[in-house]
């Protein structure tokens, strides 16, 4: 028989959900290289909590990217309840997915040594959002509010390529863009 793992106490939880948001902040504000003492700070811990929660960077990337698939995937079904109407859900889904895309800069060079876990998590992130965003996509087009055909592996597809290199150049405003591109999905009557 296996052994069960025994849950984790509270505070542990506390600690690496801190850690999570604060490496995602951080990952942001300087990229996956940014200090380990720098996300301690943010996350209020100490430097031996973060490698006691991961080991190693690639660790802590993926984590994060996890983490933030997960917050990406479990809003959907949120906002298709509380928005007013099915596409302002979709909007702000768009919004939450572009946040999501900003902090996923510079994962491949973090992960350059495991290939193999780098695919697995690009087969997860298609797994966990390629559904909500469906999901979101039929229920503005059942309302009327945007036109079909569209998939959401292509909005998704057309959102990630509109963020290209917009951490790198404060000229360009991928937020805008993006939209532009929800905007357009209107239904014109």
């Amino acid at each position: 028989m296996a052994e069960q793992a025994a849950p984790r106490r509270a505070d542990a939880r506390r600690n690496e959900k801190a850690l999570l948001d604060a490496a995602a902040a951080a990952f942001v504000a300087a990229g996956v290289e940014a200090p380990v003492r720098d996300i301690a700070a943010r996350a209020g811990v100490g430097v031996g909590t973060v490698y006691r929660h991961f080991p190693t960077r690639a660790d802590l990337v993926v984590a994060v990217y996890r983490h933030q698939v997960e917050a990406c995937a479990e809003a959907g079904a949120t906002l298709l309840a509380e928005e007013a109407s099915p596409y302002a859900a979709l909007a702000r889904w768009i919004d939450l997915f572009v946040d999501f895309l900003v902090t996923k800069h510079g994962l491949a060079a973090a992960l350059h040594s495991d290939g193999g876990q780098f695919d697995a998590l690009h087969a997860y992130f298609l797994d966990r959002l390629l559904p909500v965003g469906t999901t979101l996509l039929d229920a503005a087009v059942a309302s009327g509010e945007i036109r079909p055909g569209l998939r959401a592996y292509e909005l998704m597809r057309g959102v990630g390529n509109l963020c290209i290199g917009a951490d790198s150049d404060p000229g360009y405003d991928a937020r805008r863009l993006v939209g532009l591109l929800i905007a357009g999905l209107r239904r014109a009557d």
